[in-house]
């Protein structure tokens, strides 16, 4: 696999070309991979990913070469990594869990092939004009997002029923995520009898920062909207909340496998599988236009139990008997 931290600002792109060029020579097709997370939050989507790939009867290496693009959450560079990948014309661009890649790949390119994976709507975001003829050069997945922050004020609540008000942590600069997160957690809260107050960060110093007001001002739970630059400071969640002894809910379950107290969200790495499906698929011959969007709608509820014993919270047996996953 071709692994690259996609480096900040024009000349870091620019010293980097020569390596790209090399790999634009190659005799093998070249997929270039965008993730909003880092390298390694990203490691199970990208397993999965490679999956698909060989589902489709492509390997890396032997029939197909593979560059990774790791933003980390800024979102920022998407614009000038996209131009790069035009330029060196990629033969398709995938981008996995990533509606800001998404949209930022088909203002690029009208022509290089484009397979996506979002949680919302993709003909209200403009990726395509139908989920069952897309047209043009993009199409992709959906992963089911309805209602799941929700659900996750529900097993909030079901977790800590004394908690009243629940704050809620967005990154602006997703917008598509962070707008349909606040749309539903307003909606569910005065269904469940609680208070939403919502903060943003769109860095790790805002972050702290949002803790800093935590600390004057605590909330009974915190949800965590799903969001690559929140996944990839997984350390820094689990560190801050345990030292405020804040319950908290995540859209990603490896905040849990990190020490995190409970997530639930789609599994992002079926839905990174298919992508890689489809990317074979086209690169076989198949056209976007003939691929219709896929429907994902497997979740993925995990929770910690050594966490919430941290916590001083004792979990109800209704909850871990719906777990996905129980981390003792």
């Amino acid at each position: 696999m071709r692994r690259r931290e996609f480096i900040t600002g024009i000349a870091g792109a620019a010293a980097a070309r020569p390596f790209m060029a090399g790999a634009q020579q190659s005799a093998m097709p070249v997929v270039g991979v965008v993730s909003g997370q880092s390298s390694d939050a990203d490691a199970r989507n990208s397993t999965a990913f490679h999956k698909g790939l060989k589902e489709a009867g492509l390997v890396e290496d032997q029939n197909v070469t593979v560059e990774y693009h790791w933003l980390a959450g800024q979102y920022g560079q998407l614009a000038t990594l996209m131009a790069d990948l035009v330029h060196r014309q990629v033969a398709v661009i995938a981008t996995t869990a990533n509606a800001p890649a998404a949209l930022a790949a088909k203002a690029a390119t009208s022509t290089i092939p484009i397979v996506f994976s979002v949680g919302q709507d993709p003909i209200e975001l403009g990726l395509v004009a139908s989920l069952a003829r897309p047209s043009g050069n993009v199409t992709g997945i959906n992963f089911f997002t309805m209602e799941v922050a929700a659900k996750q004020l529900r097993l909030l609540y079901d977790l800590v029923p004394k908690a009243r008000r629940i704050a809620v942590l967005v990154n602006p600069a997703n917008g598509p995520t962070a707008e349909s997160t606040i749309r539903e957690v307003q909606e569910a809260a005065p269904t469940i009898g609680l208070q939403i107050q919502i903060f943003n960060a769109a860095t790790s110093e805002d972050i702290d920062a949002t803790f800093a007001t935590f600390a004057r001002q605590p909330p009974d739970a915190l949800l965590v909207a799903p969001d690559a630059l929140f996944s990839s400071r997984r350390v820094q969640f689990v560190t801050l909340t345990a030292r405020d002894r804040i319950p908290a809910i995540y859209a990603q379950r490896d905040l849990v496998t990190a020490g995190g107290l409970m997530s639930y969200g789609t599994d992002l790495a079926d839905a990174a599988r298919q992508v890689g499906i489809y990317t074979g698929r086209i690169l076989k011959g198949t056209k976007p236009a003939d691929l219709p969007v896929l429907q994902s709608t497997k979740f993925d509820f995990a929770i910690n139990v050594q966490a919430a014993r941290t916590l001083g919270i004792k979990v109800p047996p209704d909850l871990l008997s719906i777990a996905d996953e129980v981390i003792e």
